[in-house]
């Protein structure tokens, strides 16, 4: 079976300080991007979609979808903050679209087989990739939605320049995914700990062993109806505030409970690590950097 990869890169990174899904940090200048590309296509995908804004389409095609031709089709989708289920408008102010839930939403006219979901700016590891391709080539359409997820380790997702947003994970008995709660403030503490604090003040604390989500998913297609759906009743509750964000987790989360979705935890054995602020990019180069000694990637990607 045909699978897809969909990469989330429309956001700017204004906490990074630039459009860092197109900054060089391999050692022959590629993205992490590059990276996801090239171990998708060795674990099987067979097609790419990028999620992207309009107004980055020019240089975004000139410098990375340019790299891919011959290599794996590829298509765009375009993430706009007027992309709303009928009967919706955007509130006067609000000048951010709505988060990775409408990211994937944005896809529905260009995805039609079972597909993964990444961010642009985080490394997953090849690992990650045959995981995800081996569930998928098995995803049965229909309902409940079959899923999965890569889950990775809280403390190995952390970055030392300050706080971080991850989606905290519970499997049940079977291995599914039962609950994921979304932390959008966690940091490391001195003794080895993960401290979040939540939107009212309070704080909660975590070993750092805890499974959390990297957007790091699989879908079969029928996701797209669903994410019409709750969508909407998203914006029927919170779309007059202007910071608010419709989150993939928390879209899991939803249709896990509503029993309308099962998602299989998948542990990936490879180290993760992203850009989430600028300071984090020496630590990404030098990762990428001692992967290539190890002969885990060639010393130029795309030649």
């Amino acid at each position: 079976m045909s699978v897809t990869l969909l990469v989330l890169a429309a956001g700017m990174g204004s906490r990074y300080g630039g459009l860092k899904q197109l900054d060089p940090l391999g050692p022959s200048g590629e993205t992490l991007m590059d990276y996801s590309i090239y171990d998708a296509v060795r674990a099987g995908f067979s097609k790419v979609v990028f999620v992207i804004r309009r107004d980055i389409e020019q240089e975004f095609r000139r410098v990375v979808g340019s790299r891919y031709a011959g290599r794996v089709a590829v298509d765009y989708a375009f993430q706009s903050l007027e992309d709303l289920p009928a009967g919706f408008s955007v509130p006067e102010g609000r000048t951010k679209p709505w988060g990775t839930g409408q990211a994937v939403y944005a896809a529905r006219d260009v995805v039609r087989e079972p597909f993964a979901v990444i961010n642009a700016d985080d490394f997953y590891g090849a690992d990650s990739y045959r995981k995800l391709a081996a569930y998928l080539a098995n995803c049965r359409n229909g309902m409940p939605i079959d899923g999965c997820m890569c889950g990775f380790l809280m403390k190995n997702t952390l970055s030392a320049n300050g706080t971080v947003s991850r989606g905290v994970c519970q499997m049940d008995e079977a291995g599914n995914l039962a609950k994921v709660v979304e932390h959008t403030r966690l940091e490391r503490l001195p003794d080895g700990g993960v401290l979040s604090t939540l939107e009212d003040g309070r704080t909660e604390r975590f070993t750092g062993n805890e499974l959390v989500s990297m957007n790091c998913w699989g879908f079969s297609c029928s996701l797209f109806g669903e994410l019409e759906r709750l969508f909407a009743a998203f914006l029927e509750k919170h779309g007059t505030e202007l910071k608010s964000e419709f989150y993939i987790p928390s879209v899991a989360d939803q249709l896990i409970a509503e029993g309308r979705a099962s998602v299989r935890m998948l542990t990936s054995e490879a180290e993760w690590f992203g850009v989430t602020y600028r300071e984090d990019r020496p630590v990404v180069v030098d990762g990428l950097q001692q992967l290539v000694k190890a002969g885990m990637y060639p010393e130029k990607l795309f030649s």
